[in-house]
């Protein structure tokens, strides 16, 4: 289990970087590049969050949901999870909302992992650098930061 999950519901934010502009085969972005870059996914769990980011975090899993198609290429890799724990589901809308505000990140993929939110266009973000984890950590100050490891054990 997650170290730094005190409580197993709450927020999440991916922090993806793709290596090489990729393709996936999830039916709805067939054909479409995901180019190389950093990438930002809004997630939550209102149970079972802790297990929820384990998976995430294996490359090796079946497929369910469209961020299953980028964190289990070999091209992508998760360089850091914020997870916000206990909060609930209306945050990670408003985590994509400051994304696009505050650091001018872009929707390359409407439609993306936000099949039950009627609010977002998408809660897959793209920016060619990595966002400045500082500061997105001070607009929440509840957030604890989790960098994996090729030697985390789970």
């Amino acid at each position: 289990m997650l170290k730094t999950t005190k409580v197993n519901s709450g927020v999440y934010l991916l922090e993806l970087h793709i290596k090489k502009a990729i393709q996936i085969k999830a039916k709805r972005f067939l054909g479409q590049q995901f180019p190389k870059g950093y990438y930002y996914y809004s997630g939550s769990a209102q149970k079972n969050l802790s297990h929820r980011l384990e998976r995430h975090l294996r490359e090796e899993k079946i497929i369910h949901w469209h961020i299953d198609h980028l964190t289990s290429n070999h091209n992508c890799e998760i360089k850091a999870v914020f997870i916000a724990n206990g909060k609930d589901k209306n945050l990670e809308c408003e985590f994509v909302d400051v994304l696009l505000r505050e650091f001018g990140l872009k929707i390359t993929s409407e439609g993306f992992g936000n099949g039950d939110c009627h609010t977002c266009n998408s809660h897959l973000l793209y920016s060619k650098k990595k966002i400045d984890h500082n500061h997105f950590i001070s607009l929440y100050q509840s957030i604890e930061r989790f960098i994996p490891s090729s030697k985390e054990t789970f």
